[in-house]
């Protein structure tokens, strides 16, 4: 078993490296996750050790004692429950962006004979081996910094609680993407699990923001705080962080009992990955059912050219992939969670508008990517670069103008509840500001998709298991997205900067800019209307002209980078 993990091991990193070596543009991002990295560490080591000058034990305001760094005390209570948190966090962001490897994947290994348990233990260690985790180990052990003057023994159980945690940490990420990729077969189930996924992800990042801004977080106090860290110390989530103030406090029955929940976990977590990884070798394309499309679909409605027919396929490509639906499910959320935290200041919610413009073209950014190989035929058929980027501009636009719309209704029906003002002049006139902003930057982010996708292409998962990710692409997930993000928001700097003459010259500048985000008569600032959507227009058709000319440039090596990313998914 220990050979054949080693091998793995060095497998990886081979392939990572390898990777490196055949992209100037994985070297750059694998550097910047490794600054990233280098400066995680640095940073948990410098916290720790200004924790740790604080007193065990200190006076607060009323003249009571306050306990900071014993059991039970302030540093106990944060340190459990976001170390419990971040575990769940991290197992989210593996099962959403990273996923189990396209390279690594089990199915890869299945010519080899190699036992499933050997398999699943060799997966395992090569995650353990990589630069998250190994960061993650050194950056907790140097929180024992925290802990230097409570003794040996605390100390030691805090280097080992280290380890412990990471581990922990992977082998729920392992479960939870085993399980994912198992038990959802069918696409359909797929789809709507991705997208409940990644809601439930951004819903509970948003958590601390409405709870902080609906004052539930200041209303408990530390004995409820204390509770809580008292439950979750119990689970595999929180048992490895509170290890050192068990052996403070010198309960190491308590600190063993800890250590077995967390041995046990890994023992429940790597036999139902086994399972998994046997399930899926022995039911892998049995009883899939099979579905008959009926007409053409958008063909027959689109129009009849060569346009119409990449419209045409992109609007079925929409319908079908659960990795592009997030598109249209994160403005409506988006609305909903900027409504929780306005507490009757309307502008609050009209500026979910300008975020949902924001991302709306973050998937069309890699677009091609999502295509897939069936650009070839595109290719094949001689349809020019202009043409492409026309074709697809006319789906996202229609969308676009549809969708903010939309969304304006449901502002204007969310601002009426939560200030009690229905459908004010001075509301609708401020809605409509936030709109034609909220419109600009789509628009405006649009145009730079159009380029980027043409140059910044990243492999994605596959349709059929979208929880997956390349070997050593991650960083470029990670990364190339916010060339767009940035650059949809610089090519708005003449909006921006039509706004800020207007709010610097003449004297009633400022009070009207302050006048229209507490909801009242913002006047002037409705010129701003025309100048956002003129802006957001020219980026659009600069970048439809402009991607097109780089299609044409490189369509070949498009397509040869396509079938590169298209072997990554096999």
């Amino acid at each position: 078993m220990i050979s054949s993990a080693i091998t793995l091991v060095r497998l990886r990193w081979t392939l990572t490296l390898a990777t490196l070596r055949k992209s100037a543009w994985q070297t750059v991002a694998y550097v910047f996750s490794a600054v990233l990295a280098a400066g995680t560490i640095i940073g948990t080591g410098v916290l720790a050790w200004f924790i740790g000058i604080l007193p065990p034990f200190t006076v607060n305001a009323d003249g009571f004692p306050l306990n900071i760094l014993g059991s039970g005390g302030i540093v106990n209570i944060v340190v459990v429950l976001v170390g419990a948190t971040m575990t769940i966090f991290i197992g989210f962001i593996q099962l959403m962006m990273l996923g189990e490897g396209s390279t690594m994947n089990p199915r890869k290994f299945a010519l080899y004979g190699i036992a499933d348990r050997n398999l699943q233990f060799g997966l395992l260690l090569s995650g353990l081996s990589g630069i998250p985790a190994l960061t993650g180990v050194a950056s907790l052990m140097l929180w024992t910094l925290a802990y230097r003057h409570m003794g040996p023994a605390v100390i030691i159980s805090s280097l080992l609680a280290a380890v412990l945690a990471v581990i922990t940490m992977m082998s729920i990420s392992k479960l939870l993407i085993a399980l994912s990729t198992t038990l959802v077969t069918s696409k359909r189930g797929k789809g709507a699990f991705y997208i409940f996924i990644v809601l439930t992800f951004v819903i509970i990042c948003q958590l601390p923001n409405i709870l902080v801004n609906s004052g539930v977080a200041f209303s408990l106090n530390t004995e409820t705080w204390g509770a809580a860290t008292t439950i979750v110390a119990w689970t595999p989530f929180g048992a490895a962080f509170q290890l050192p103030f068990d052996a403070l406090t010198g309960a190491w029955a308590v600190l063993l009992a800890r250590i077995a929940i967390l041995a046990v976990t890994w023992i429940v977590c790597f036999a139902v990955c086994t399972w998994c990884l046997r399930h899926e070798r022995l039911t892998i394309g049995a009883n899939s059912p099979s579905e008959t499309a009926k007409g053409i679909g958008a063909f027959a409605w689109m129009p009849d050219s060569a346009s119409g027919a990449v419209s045409a396929r992109l609007i079925t490509y929409l319908k079908r992939d659960p990795r592009q639906a997030m598109t249209f499910a994160m403005p409506v959320l988006f609305l909903i969670i900027f409504a929780f935290q306005a507490h009757g200041i309307s502008a609050v919610v009209w500026q979910s508008l300008i975020w949902c413009g924001w991302f709306m073209s973050v998937v069309e950014s890699n677009g091609l990517a999502y295509d897939g190989r069936g650009f070839t035929m595109e290719v094949i058929a001689g349809v020019r670069g202009r043409t492409d980027r026309i074709g697809r501009v006319r789906v996202y636009v229609g969308i676009m103008v549809v969708y903010m719309v939309l969304l304006y209704l449901a502002g204007i029906v969310l601002v009426g509840a939560l200030t009690g003002r229905w459908a004010q002049p001075d509301d609708l006139a401020t809605g409509l500001i936030f709109l034609a902003t909220g419109m600009g930057i789509a628009l405006s982010g649009l145009g730079v998709a159009e380029v980027t996708s043409c140059v910044l292409m990243y492999p994605v998962a596959s349709m059929d298991k979208p929880f997956s990710a390349p070997q050593g692409r991650a960083m470029a997930q990670g990364f190339f997205p916010f060339v767009y993000m940035l650059g949809s928001l610089l090519l708005m700097l003449p909006t921006g900067i039509v706004a800020l003459v207007m709010l610097l010259t003449g004297a009633e500048g400022g009070v009207a800019l302050v006048m229209l985000l507490t909801g009242a008569e913002g006047g002037m600032w409705l010129a701003i209307i025309p100048v956002a959507l003129a802006n957001g227009i020219g980026i659009l058709a600069l970048g439809t002209w402009l991607g097109g000319k780089l299609m044409d440039a490189r369509m070949l090596s498009i397509v040869a980078t396509l079938d590169s990313f298209a072997s990554l998914q096999k």
